[in-house]
């Protein structure tokens, strides 16, 4: 390895949402920082399997609200 190139690998803390930490090295920060996640496996829905409803329009429901739900309609504006 060259010397001088690659980034200072130390140790630093990790706190988690709920306020639980733990000890990691990193090249984050400096010697003792700590790194604070927003999101972690203990509250994303990918992990916990926790799915909220999305209020906002999605495609489909744009593309109903726009055609009716109706490929006919579309092919009329066409012409």
């Amino acid at each position: 390895m060259k010397k001088g190139i690659h980034p200072d690998y130390h140790e630093i803390n990790v706190v988690m949402t709920d306020g639980s930490e733990f000890k990691t090295r990193s090249t984050y920060g400096q010697e003792g920082a700590s790194l604070r996640l927003e999101i972690d496996p203990k509250t994303h829905a990918a992990w916990t399997g926790e799915h909220r409803l999305n209020t906002t329009a999605g495609q489909m429901a744009k593309f109903n609200q726009r055609f009716g739900g109706n490929l006919a309609n579309m092919s009329a504006r066409k012409k």
